[in-house]
C-alpha cells in the first residue's frame, strides 16, 4: 500500500486499452459518461470528497525496505520497482482519469494522496481475475440506503427530515430496500418518495426549510384526504392488500402526486391551497379495476406499470380529476396516448 500525491496519478498510470480486444484487456473500456460525474463530485466537494484506493499491477521484481523495527515500523518503510516497469491499473480506471479532470479545474488537488495497492503483476490471466475478483462481489447500495445516508443532496435531507417528521412516513416508508416484498407492512420505499420529492421540488430545493414546508404540508394532507391511506393508519386495511387492489400503493402514483404538487406550485398555488386539491384526489378511485381511468396508463395486462411516460401519465389523469390545466409537455403526452389508444 502506498500513497501517491494526486499530480502524480495521470502521469504514472497512462495506458489506454480502449483500442484492444476485449479477451486481451484486464479492464473494462473507459466510460465517457461517467468519468464528468466523478470529477463534478471531486471539484464540488473539495474538503470532503472520498475515495477507495486504486489497485495496480507492476511487471518486475518488487523491493521493500522496512522501517526501524524496534519503532514498530517494520511494515512501514520504502518500495523499489524499476521506473521502466509497466504499472497497470486493475482497479480505479474511472476515478483515475476523474481525477485528471479535476487537475485541470484545481490544481491545488495536487497534493493530496491517494492509497494505491501494488501487487505484482503474473500475467495477462492474473490480471483479468484481479479484476473479476474485485468486482464480482461488490454490491450496489440499495437506492433507499443511498438517500438515507445521504446528507449532502437537499432532497434527500428534505425526504428524511419527512421520515422524523410525518408520522404515516415513519411508520410505512422502507428505508434499505428498494423493492417491497408481498408480506411486508411497508407501502413504499424511501428511494420512490425520494423521487416524489423530487418531482414536486424541482424549481426550488435550495432552501431545505421552504422544501420542507411544501413538502411536509401536501403530504400531510394526503394523509388526512386519501381513505387508503387513514385506513391503513388504522391497522383496517393491510400494506398487501393496497398494494393488490390499488394503484395508489405504489411508487409511480407516489412520485405522480409529487408531479401534480409541482403543477400546482407552477400555477401559483402556496401550501395553504393544498387542502382544497388533495381533498378532491381523496375522491378519486384507485382501484386497479377502474379501467375508465388507469388502463393503459398505470395499469397494462393487470400489471402496474413502472415507467417514467405512466408517471406521467397518472399525473395527467390525476390533474384532470381535480380541474387543474395540463402542462404543454402534458397536453402532448395526452395527446399521443389518446391516438395510440384509439388505433
Amino acid at each position: 500500500m502506498v500513497m501517491i500525491p494526486l499530480n502524480l496519478i495521470p502521469r504514472i498510470f497512462v495506458f489506454d486499452e480502449s483500442a484492444v480486444p476485449a479477451d486481451m484487456r484486464s479492464q473494462r473500456v473507459l466510460s465517457k459518461q461517467r468519468v464528468p460525474q466523478i470529477a463534478k463530485y471531486i471539484t464540488e466537494n473539495l474538503e470532503e470528497y472520498t475515495f477507495s484506493s486504486l489497485c495496480a499491477s507492476v511487471d518486475a521484481s518488487l523491493t521493500f525496505e522496512g522501517g526501524d523495527t524496534k519503532a514498530g515500523l517494520a511494515n512501514v518503510g520504502k518500495l523499489s520497482f524499476p521506473m521502466s516497469a509497466q504499472i497497470l491499473l486493475n482497479d480505479g480506471q474511472h476515478r483515475r482519469a476523474a481525477i485528471e479532470e479535476a487537475l485541470k479545474e484545481k490544481p491545488e488537488l495536487g497534493i493530496e494522496t491517494i492509497a494505491v495497492v501494488i501487487f505484482q503483476d503474473k500475467g495477462l490471466s492474473k490480471s483479468q481475475q484481479m479484476f473479476v475478483d474485485l468486482n464480482k462481489n461488490a454490491i450496489k447500495p440499495s437506492g433507499s440506503l443511498n438517500v438515507l445516508f445521504d446528507h449532502r443532496n437537499p432532497t434527500s435531507r428534505v425526504s428524511n427530515r419527512l421520515l422524523e417528521e410525518v408520522p404515516f412516513f415513519d411508520r410505512f416508508v422502507e428505508r434499505e430496500k428498494t423493492t417491497l416484498s408481498n408480506r411486508t407492512s411497508k407501502l413504499y420505499t424511501l428511494s420512490a418518495l425520494n423521487a416524489a420529492n423530487k418531482n414536486m421540488l424541482k424549481h426550488d430545493i435550495d432552501d431545505d426549510e421552504k422544501s420542507l414546508l411544501i413538502a411536509k404540508e401536501f403530504w400531510s394532507q394526503a394523509v388526512e384526504k386519501l381513505p387508503e391511506w387513514k385506513r391503513l393508519s388504522i391497522d383496517s386495511v393491510r400494506s398487501s392488500e393496497l398494494r393488490q387492489e390499488t394503484i395508489l400503493a405504489h411508487g409511480v402514483t407516489l412520485k405522480a402526486l409529487g408531479r401534480v404538487a409541482c403543477r400546482l406550485i407552477e400555477l401559483e398555488h402556496p401550501p395553504s391551497d393544498f387542502n382544497k386539491f388533495v381533498t378532491k384526489i381523496g375522491k378519486i378511485d384507485w382501484s386497479k379495476r377502474n379501467f375508465k381511468l388507469w388502463a393503459g396508463r398505470a395499469v397494462n395486462s393487470g400489471r402496474i406499470n413502472g415507467s417514467k411516460k405512466s408517471e406521467r401519465l397518472i399525473e395527467n389523469q390525476i390533474l384532470n380529476q381535480i380541474s387543474i390545466p395540463l402542462s404543454n409537455d402534458g397536453i402532448i403526452l395526452e395527446q399521443a396516448f389518446a391516438e395510440a389508444r384509439d388505433e
